[in-house]
């Protein structure tokens, strides 16, 4: 399969008109082209390092956040998960982390690396957390049926050790309270130093990287010292986390839309949720921006669950880390693309040969006018070699 002409650009710079060349699944040739049309591009699948996917994706009226996965089986769980993943990669988000995970989405990425099911490529993280810690608050007190906890240094080394059993790619830690859980305080410390230490030593034992959930500036600053892999949300970064975080080339995942949608209510969240992402949002912005001037490496990350931000959003997210961080055209690309694919160790994010053929075709300039980075303007969207969306011209 070739396309002639169209003007390339390749996870870190524009190439200008190409011919490229692919088979499922591998990119072939990429050299200069003989003919041109200025009026599309090429550029890789985006790469969304944080998302849940398992939660509601119908189009009927908009379930309860917090009582839909008890009221609906794991099997009808399961299906609305592919719903998600497959509404991402048609939006061309050709790779999605789950940073939440269970056997549930170690099947659904089984299925779809095999051929099952047309599907985008998925990695899965199981989460570590305490007891009454931001993982187990998603359940309500009342209910029995909780999530997997570990308390102690012992347990969270065991745990750690039944994710990797199961097939999972990496583990989530959480290191301060949350917003989306219930009776949670962004503030609360998760976990002692002794407990963080046991869990990415073991992790990384057994070649799982570690992604910290934090919002707090005491959350984040426990996850830098004792060396996690990535940041999630880090809302409450500080000047001196940003010089270590910049210093190490440690991804942090900002999460910006999700914040924004609780913290002014266009989505439905409890008033508590709303309150606690208010608080956060209300300092959020220029502290971030400081950690991007300070060179911190922000990859995308948008926590979308279907609920609070949709699958396909993450298009508007690329352009909002332009309007909140700082970022350039080019480097909010890079961010979704080469940098998000290096940080989750995926051979993606560029449009180079013998790298896995995940690209979009787009009309528009996004490195140039990052407006143009959106769904309206995908013509075609290819995964793993495959035409999943559009028709490429």
């Amino acid at each position: 399969m070739k396309l002639d002409g169209i003007p390339l650009w390749d996870g870190t710079e524009f190439r200008g008109p190409v011919e490229l060349s692919w088979e499922p699944d591998r990119i072939g040739e990429v050299r200069p082209a003989t003919q041109r049309y200025d009026e599309l591009c090429v550029l890789p699948g985006l790469v969304d390092t944080h998302v849940h996917l398992i939660g509601y994706a119908g189009s009927g009226p908009m379930p309860d956040f917090a009582t839909w996965p008890l009221v609906t089986t794991r099997d009808e769980q399961v299906l609305h998960g592919v719903a998600h993943a497959q509404r991402a990669m048609r939006h061309g988000v050709t790779t999605l982390r789950d940073l939440a995970g269970d056997e549930a989405q170690i099947a659904l990425r089984r299925a779809f690396d095999a051929g099952v099911l047309p599907g985008p490529r998925v990695q899965v993280h199981g989460v570590v957390g305490m007891t009454a810690g931001h993982n187990d608050l998603f359940v309500p007190p009342a209910i029995p049926q909780r999530k997997p906890t570990a308390d102690g240094p012992d347990e969270c080394r065991k745990l750690v050790r039944t994710w990797a059993r199961a097939g999972m790619d990496g583990i989530k830690l959480t290191t301060s309270g949350g917003v989306l859980s219930i009776g949670d305080k962004n503030g609360w410390r998760n976990y002692t130093r002794e407990e963080i230490r046991a869990v990415v030593d073991e992790a990384h034992a057994l070649g799982m990287l570690v992604a910290s959930h934090a919002h707090s500036e005491e959350g984040i600053r426990v996850a830098v010292e004792e060396r996690v892999d990535s940041i999630e949300h880090g809302t409450l970064l500080s000047a001196d986390l940003a010089e270590v975080l910049a210093a190490r080339r440690t991804p942090v995942a900002p999460t910006l839309l999700i914040n924004e949608a609780i913290a002014e209510g266009r989505v439905p969240v409890t008033a508590e949720s709303m309150a606690k992402a208010a608080e956060l949002v209300a300092t959020r912005n220029v502290l971030l921006a400081e950690a991007a001037r300070l060179g911190v490496r922000f990859v995308l990350g948008t926590d979308a669950n279907g609920h609070h931000v949709q699958f396909g959003d993450q298009l508007a997210e690329v352009v909002h880390m332009t309007e909140i961080l700082g970022m350039s055209a080019s480097e909010a690309l890079r961010a979704a693309t080469s940098d998000a694919a290096d940080s989750i160790g995926v051979p993606v994010g560029r449009i180079q040969p013998g790298l896995g053929a995940d690209f979009i075709v787009l009309r528009g300039r996004p490195w140039e006018r990052i407006a143009d980075l959106a769904v309206e303007n995908i013509v075609a969207v290819v995964s793993r070699g495959r035409l999943v969306a559009g028709e490429l011209p």
